[in-house]
């Protein structure tokens, strides 16, 4: 579990589609093997680690749903440690379990920050509210606007400063994680409404007959 507060900004040593291998500092503080560290907001578990790197494993399905896939050598990447309880939450509850991945639309400057609209499938849009969460590339962020197709953020000076989204262009691949809770809402309302059958409606006097 992670908050969607990116704790660096790391860069990539080594990728070869199963393992990866990133220069970072802060996430590697009290860090053991089986860690979890969030790279663009994917969850990946630590198989190795020395003082200023660390080496996961990435599955296929991970490649699949990530724009992970086209890491090289020598960009940049957010990076976030696990969740612990003596960590404030400072965004919102993140699982690090990338839903599917969007396409950067605009950018554009507004006052002091960047509004940033990203175009998302319907697996993701479908919980996409306005004011409500979002993260995108691991960076917890709230939802401006909507339409049925796209979304927008507004990114202030320290996120631009802190994280990837800085440098982000026009047709860039970020990574979507819709609000988990809106996730369990759905399935709850879903689950309800398999128990309203035509027997209950004629037991609780709704139909007759």
């Amino acid at each position: 579990m992670f908050t969607g507060i990116v704790e660096e900004i790391g860069q990539v040593v080594s990728f070869n589609r199963r393992s990866l291998t990133t220069l970072a500092h802060k996430v590697l503080q009290g860090i053991a093997p089986g860690a979890s560290i969030a790279v663009n907001g994917a969850c990946l578990t630590v198989t190795r680690f020395d003082a200023d790197s660390f080496t996961v494993d990435i599955m296929d399905e991970t490649l699949r749903r990530t724009n992970l896939d086209d890491l090289k050598p020598g960009e940049n990447v957010n990076l976030e440690g696990a969740l612990t309880l003596s960590r404030g939450l400072g965004g919102h509850l993140v699982q690090g379990h990338i839903d599917a991945t969007g396409k950067v639309q605009s950018v554009r400057a507004h006052d002091e920050s960047l509004l940033i609209a990203i175009h998302a499938p319907p697996q993701v849009m479908r919980y996409v509210v306005e004011k409500g969460f979002i993260a995108v590339d691991g960076i917890s962020l709230t939802v401006v606007e909507r339409n049925e197709s796209t979304f927008s953020v507004s990114i202030v000076g320290f996120t631009r400063e802190n994280t990837t989204l800085g440098k982000i262009e026009v047709g860039d691949t970020v990574n979507l994680e819709a609000d988990i809770i809106a996730k369990y809402v759905e399935h709850l309302i879903m689950e309800k409404k398999e128990d309203i059958s035509l027997d209950f409606l004629k037991e609780h006097g709704f139909l007759t007959g």
